[in-house]
């Protein structure tokens, strides 16, 4: 007899979502259901408004990733209207987001995934002087893993469980038998875990350097940037090489040996061992190196096939909503994408917690709407980022998949899971932060003859402009798509990662990544789902910012009423 799970909301990501599943007798998953519950209606506000106000409004999309849609937004009016932005300009927006790259992926791997793998409660059993020695293991160099740095922090950590307070490490599920770490490695990762916190404001204060604040920069307009004066001063270019290489010590040194852990503690554990049921990825251009030459190419790879790399076709994305909650009477094409609601209630159901509101599954149960390329759904992120160019045989991608691969002996096929992901993920990271310096240089050489970063735009209000960006944010391949007419934003959509991976079923009832990805997953106990969360955490989800604030019985807390004009 089959049970249902139902866990809502999913905590340590960005916005609102809930999993339900179906476990049969033996606790194994057969159905899952992704449901994003919080309405965003970014399209809608953008609808009238002038192009040139678009990339900072759509910056407010996101609470964590703002200027990779700042960025894109921007690159979809410029397409639009056939700007050329100036080559100082595209290093320095380059550099931004590859800083931001490094920023997402550090703090959701330690902050918000990494409590999937590291047991907290397990490190105050640790000896910290055979922890310091573990930690050699992993690295030849290991930082924040000294005996004495890590018998402070077990103090410190041990005063919030003696308290009956732990603070960010509250309600979890720890002591479930799919944590592998020793009670020495938990202490490691523990460790990593907060010296992540001084890192991660390092990389927020290069962001500011070039887009004058973090997390909203203003530094980028329509047509190039406007930080001249940073970038022509030495002392400012030095200070941001001078963070960046603090930056990179920590990921040579933290958190590739962490994920090298990882690969040795989980290398044989069922639950991160699966996790990849959709073998289609799509990934976008990234880390500008030269003028029009990328350090990660884009591409589509089917079926997993790596022998085979296609460019991607824009025309060939469409997104259904089905089993969305929005009205369309077909798949769209973004430049033609409607955003009606049509918001449906939940259905009372038995669950393994009792009687709850659950998705209906025949019907529209997300806010999430269902991309589909060459209508298959396709994963977006930093896999198929490493299994694109991978399969390109981009030479510093190949070489550092490789070296992992070896240093682990894991083979080629696991990187096609849960632990494949989160690895990719580091690798994606120190790939950019061993080369992205080659764009810092090739700035630098520019600026010698030229120091252009803005050109005036032309927009004729009498023209009927078209146009999108495809670019690549932390959690993958994010697109915007514009209509102007009249001067003014006649129509918007925005594709976001999330969406390529969260969107519910479509109409030929294929599944997309998340729901896919739990099909299969034996959980130890149904009531304590950690192997769902740290499959789904995988993903590092982002359920975008809204508009709007529902609850779950549809009742009404708060209206607004915005005048686009």
């Amino acid at each position: 007899m089959s049970q249902r799970i139902v866990i809502d909301p999913i905590t340590r990501i960005e916005g609102h979502l809930r999993i339900e599943a179906e476990v049969d007798k033996n606790n194994v998953i057969k159905k899952a259901w992704a449901s994003s519950t919080l309405f965003r209606g970014f399209e809608i506000i953008l609808k009238g408004r002038t192009p040139f106000d678009v990339g900072l409004l759509v910056q407010r999309v996101c609470g964590v990733c703002t200027f990779a849609h700042y960025l894109c937004g921007t690159r979809t009016v410029e397409h639009a209207i056939g700007a050329s932005v100036p080559l100082n300009a595209q290093y320095l927006r380059s550099m931004m987001l590859e800083t931001l790259h490094m920023h997402d992926h550090l703090v959701h791997f330690y902050l918000l995934h990494g409590l999937d793998w590291i047991d907290v409660v397990s490190a105050l059993k640790a000896d910290p002087a055979k922890a310091a020695k573990v930690a050699m293991k992993y690295s030849d160099e290991p930082i924040a893993a000294g005996e004495g740095d890590l018998r402070a922090l077990q103090e410190k950590v041990r005063k919030f469980v003696d308290s009956g307070k732990l603070g960010p490490f509250a309600n979890a599920y720890w002591g479930n038998s799919t944590y592998r770490f020793t009670p020495e490695q938990n202490l490691i990762g523990l460790s990593h875990y907060f010296k992540s916190l001084e890192i991660q404001r390092i990389m927020a204060e290069m962001m500011a350097i070039w887009g004058g604040k973090n997390p909203h920069p203003q530094s980028v307009v329509v047509d190039g940037i406007t930080c001249i004066r940073d970038v022509i001063n030495p002392a400012r270019l030095q200070e941001w090489v001078q963070k960046r290489d603090i930056v990179l010590e920590f990921l040579e040194r933290g958190y590739q040996a962490d994920i090298i852990m990882a690969a040795d503690a989980y290398g044989k554990e069922p639950s991160v061992l699966g996790g990849v049921n959709v073998r289609n990825f799509l990934t976008a251009d990234q880390v500008l190196i030269g003028p029009d030459q990328h350090l990660f190419k884009s591409g589509v790879v089917r079926n997993g096939d790596l022998t085979l790399v296609e460019d991607i076709d824009p025309y060939l994305i469409e997104e259904d909503v089905t089993h969305a909650w929005y009205h369309a009477t077909h798949p769209q094409q973004p430049f033609d994408g409607t955003t009606i609601p049509a918001h449906t209630p939940f259905i009372e159901r038995e669950t393994v917690y009792g009687v709850l509101p659950t998705v209906d599954e025949e019907g529209k149960y997300s806010w999430v709407k269902a991309p589909r390329y060459a209508g298959e759904p396709v994963e977006v992120g930093p896999l198929a980022a490493i299994a694109v160019n991978y399969a390109r045989g981009v030479p510093e991608v190949v070489s550092a998949v490789d070296e992992f691969l070896a240093r682990t002996g894991l083979p080629q096929e696991a990187l096609f899971t849960t632990l494949g992901r989160t690895a990719a993920r580091m690798l994606q990271t120190l790939i950019q932060a061993r080369n992205g310096k080659r764009t810092f240089d090739a700035l630098l050489q520019n600026i010698q003859t030229d120091t252009t970063t803005y050109i005036p735009p032309n927009l004729d209000p009498n023209k009927v402009y078209k146009g999108y960006a495809m670019i690549e944010a932390p959690r993958g391949m994010l697109s915007h798509w514009i209509r102007i007419k009249n001067g003014r934003v006649e129509n918007y959509q925005a594709v976001v990662p999330t969406t390529w991976n969260a969107g519910p079923r479509d109409g030929n009832r294929k599944v997309g990544p998340y729901e896919a990805s739990l099909v299969g997953l034996k959980l130890e106990d149904p009531t304590k789902p950690l192997e769902i969360l740290r499959v789904i955490h995988s993903f590092n989800p982002c359920m975008a910012c809204s508009v709007h604030v529902m609850d779950y019985k549809g009742q009404s807390l708060s209206e607004f009423r915005i005048d686009p004009a």
